[in-house]
């Protein structure tokens, strides 16, 4: 049995994991201080009142992974899949900070972050199809270079959210709020699909 999982070991300090399969396997209590995970497959893995601070994810595969009443701060993923997660389901704290969630060049649809608060997330040159971002506070976002196909965007808080790049949105300007949000053409003109008009080439 791997060493997260033996009995009498709950906490881990500055430690580094590589290559585990814990696919399938419920991790429960234990909390985990800068942390790095390379490799590492947590497909449908269980994370039960867990606690991870300033750890980092890179190349792991998180795909359906619960997280159920799991507290995250600061935490980095690289290059890892991360769908299909409910994110509803981790514990956040009440009061409204900074996301402690960063996602770079990662796999992340499927996912659901509906009525967060994560202000300031990170999701930077992602895949994001089929997202669920509704009623989220994504104030000063930084989506840059993130593909949103399907991604589903209903009062949202996006001011000040960066979409530098971003592709594929569909966010209807009258049902989000989008103060001096950030976006680029050509892929800027998706913001006019909410209005009744016709735009020829």
């Amino acid at each position: 049995m791997d060493k997260i999982l033996k009995e009498g070991r709950d906490v881990f300090v500055q430690e580094h994991f590589k290559e585990l399969n814990l696919s399938n396997e419920k991790i429960s209590t234990k909390e985990f201080d800068d942390c790095t995970f390379i490799g590492c497959n947590f497909s449908e893995a269980t994370f039960y009142r867990c606690k991870f601070t300033e750890c980092t994810f890179k190349n792991c595969n998180l795909s359906m992974v619960k997280v159920k009443s799991s507290a995250f701060f600061d935490v980095v993923f690289e290059e890892s899949k991360v769908i299909g997660v409910n994110w509803t389901e981790a514990a956040w704290p009440t009061i409204k900070l900074s996301c402690p969630l960063k996602f770079y060049q990662c796999i992340l649809n499927d996912s659901s972050f509906m009525g967060l608060s994560i202000r300031e997330i990170i999701m930077i040159e992602c895949k994001a199809h089929d997202i669920d971002l509704r009623e989220a506070d994504c104030t000063e976002a930084d989506f840059g270079h993130t593909d949103f196909t399907n991604g589903l965007f209903n009062k949202t808080q996006l001011n000040k959210a960066n979409f530098r790049e971003a592709t594929n949105y569909n966010i209807n300007i009258f049902s989000n709020e989008l103060k001096q949000a950030k976006f680029t053409l050509p892929e800027a003109t998706n913001l006019l699909r909410s209005l009744d008009i016709e735009i020829d080439d």
